[in-house]
């Protein structure tokens, strides 16, 4: 492994997310959800940093931190660096906040560099991706492309407290949402440093990789209905046990998933109606998250399973009813962006290592719009959304001088330049 440089960027950038570690709902643990005074309290500290860095910041009318460095034309077109400052419950200091504090000491490192720009910059720390307290992700994000759907503004929290309302709770006019959104041609590009929270970059040995496509995901509610009885006085021929029904089906999702890389299929919740050990389970539920890095691969496996399902409930007798929550088409990078991000990380002495990602990210939401890319940074383990998560402060020197030395070269060259031969 490379030494650090002498004009590091990590240390900072490690004691700034070890700072907003600190900021949490509960003691022990990193818990800030959107919304909550706790995330104001970050958002608060993440200004400070940007203004430190000599950009203009704000917060928007959805809560995304917001930090810019005008180009040529004041309010023009921008550059963005971005990820999200929200968390899940009892979660790790890296996803998320590392985009967003790494974007910022790539900015200030180029201020110092006295760099003309040919275009805006901006950093976003984005409110809400993770959708912990609203069970609906990415509001930040959508709505700064103009993309939340109305009717997020009544959803609800765990105390029955809408979106709306948790809006006004915390200083912002639900009515003024919409002026969160970009005019068309705002944005001229995404890029966005994240932890891999995959195992790929730890088994290559390498600190760095390059993001091909976010992954689009299909969520199902699946519900089988049989017949509930006794556990001693039904014979075993005769039943029409639901839970033996869904555990067949959670096995066809192995089976179906396994063989075929780049697509998985994760049944994480599963309810049996009045369980009862001695009660022959007649209704159950269960969900299944089904992705993949290209949308035809996710709908023809998709579909499949919904044969296999059928055929299942068909043969034990069950009623079979499937309820799609959640449908996000995959979001394929961008070539030019790709490529630039490849020099980067030529220029730092790595080979490119090409991987999508499984996880979803706010370039899912700004994809329709522009251009993006994504550059990905080892995680112990594979290890997040968990206290354990961790990346090295070697790991973070190496994605941050790879996001620089792609800033460096788009200044330069501009985002219309072609890239170099790598």
């Amino acid at each position: 492994m490379k030494d650090m440089p002498q004009d590091a960027l990590a240390p900072r950038i490690v004691a700034r997310l070890d700072a907003l570690a600190a900021i949490s709902a509960e003691a022990g643990a990193i818990t800030r959800v959107y919304l909550s005074p706790e995330q104001a309290r970050a958002s608060a500290l993440v200004l400070g940093w940007m203004r430190e860095a000599g950009m203009s910041a704000r917060i928007d009318a959805v809560g995304n931190v917001i930090g810019r460095i005008e180009g040529p034309v004041p309010g023009g077109p921008a550059l963005m660096i971005g990820s999200h400052l929200d968390t899940v419950r009892d979660a790790g200091r890296f996803d998320g906040p590392l985009g967003v504090v790494t974007g910022i000491a790539c900015v200030a490192a180029l201020m110092r560099e006295g760099v003309t720009l040919p275009f805006a910059i901006e950093v976003v720390g984005f409110a809400d991706e993770e959708g912990t307290r609203f069970a609906t992700t990415l509001i930040g994000s959508q709505a700064l492309t103009g993309a939340l759907a109305p009717d997020v503004l009544d959803r609800t929290d765990a105390d029955e407290i809408t979106v709306r309302e948790a809006l006004h709770a915390a200083g912002f006019d639900p009515a003024a949402i919409g002026r969160a959104a970009r005019p068309a041609g705002a944005i001229l590009a995404y890029l966005e440093l994240h932890i891999e929270q995959g195992p790929a970059l730890e088994r290559a040995g390498l600190p760095v990789g390059l993001v091909t496509a976010i992954s689009g995901a299909t969520r199902l509610a699946v519900t089988l209905t049989g017949e509930a009885g006794h556990a001693g006085t039904v014979a075993m021929a005769g039943r029409r046990d639901a839970l033996a029904g869904a555990a067949a089906c959670i096995l066809a999702v192995e089976a179906r998933c396994t063989p075929e890389p780049g697509l998985v299929g994760t049944v994480g919740t599963i309810q049996v109606a009045s369980g009862a050990v001695n009660v022959i389970p007649g209704r159950v539920g269960f969900s299944l998250d089904l992705r993949a890095p290209e949308d035809r691969q996710r709908r023809i496996a998709l579909a499949d399973l919904a044969v296999t399902f059928s055929e299942i409930a068909e043969a034990r007798g069950l009623t079979l009813e499937r309820v799609v929550t959640h449908d996000a088409a995959s979001a394929p990078c961008d070539p030019a962006l790709m490529a630039r991000l490849a020099e980067g990380i030529v220029a730092e002495g790595y080979p490119v290592f090409r991987l999508p990602s499984g996880a979803g990210h706010d370039g899912m939401a700004i994809a329709p719009v522009a251009p993006i890319a994504m550059l990905f940074v080892r995680c112990r383990g594979g290890v997040s959304h968990h206290p354990d998560e961790f990346a090295s402060a070697a790991d973070i020197e190496a994605g941050a001088q790879v996001l620089l030395a792609t800033l460096r070269r788009l200044v330069a060259d501009g985002l219309s330049g072609r890239p170099h031969a790598t």
